[in-house]
């Protein structure tokens, strides 16, 4: 195999591994970032299969990690409010919203969206050392180089937008992180540039979760006297984050 099928390879492995201590940990209920870790875990496999598509199994891979994701959002989100109402005095309804929640923990460690996603990692390597043999997987190097460069261009023209969609820049700062993060050998992105990326991945989501929380105040009464707060921490937040940003465009703009 070529040196790039092999770092995927050894990177596929390396997260399977994880998953599989996350699934061990949900199941006994041992940590509270158990959830958290297999979700980024789970993101960092999306990061490595976008710039593989097309190669056989990738697209299976990727619709599991997708219905994966889409169980356990819902569970994050909850586990995220709760701490924040932990946090500001709220105790009733923090522990109201994580009632039950070594049941949850252990109904996605038997989930069948995470079993079948552990299968197909499982029997990844075997489709990657196929395509390898067939010749589908000649210049590896240069296809991910070339996607993960149409992913950076995409966040600079995100952020040139004037009316840019903090969501949408959101995503985007995920996706070329986590796709640095996965190939580094490609050198998208130095030290700094990086940092930048996680300061902004962080103001961005203070400002989602703002939004996430007072969304639900309308139909969750014990969620209104923190109205006011969520309210001056969104704006905070997002003053904050277009900062960063620009920052972050600035940076973009020297590269």
């Amino acid at each position: 195999m070529s040196a790039m099928l092999d770092h995927v390879v050894a990177q596929l492995l390396t997260l399977q591994v994880r998953l599989l201590a996350c699934r061990e940990r949900l199941a006994g209920d041992v940590d509270s970032e158990a959830l958290h870790d297999l979700r980024t875990t789970t993101r960092r496999l999306r990061s490595l299969l976008r710039p593989l598509r097309g190669l056989p199994g990738v697209e299976q891979l990727e619709d599991a990690a997708g219905a994966l994701g889409d169980l356990t959002t819902p569970l994050r989100d909850r586990e995220v409010l709760a701490d924040q109402l932990l946090k500001r005095g709220y105790q009733q309804a923090g522990q109201a919203r994580l009632q039950g929640r070594a049941r949850t923990f252990a109904s996605v460690a038997e989930s069948a969206q995470l079993t079948r996603m552990l299968a197909i990692v499982d029997a990844f390597p075997l489709f990657l050392r196929a395509a390898d043999r067939e010749g589908l997987a000649g210049g590896l190097k240069r296809r991910i180089d070339k996607r993960l460069t149409k992913q950076w261009r995409k966040l600079e023209q995100g952020l040139k937008d004037p009316a840019h969609d903090r969501h949408r820049l959101r995503l985007l700062i995920k996706r070329v992180r986590y796709g640095d993060e996965a190939y580094p050998q490609l050198d998208h992105a130095g030290r700094k540039l990086q940092r930048l990326l996680k300061r902004a991945q962080g103001d961005l989501g203070d400002w989602h979760d703002r939004v996430q929380w007072l969304s639900q105040v309308p139909t969750h009464a014990d969620l209104a006297s923190c109205k006011a707060a969520w309210e001056q921490e969104l704006q905070q937040a997002e003053q904050q984050s277009d900062v960063t940003l620009q920052k972050l465009q600035d940076a973009l703009a020297r590269r």
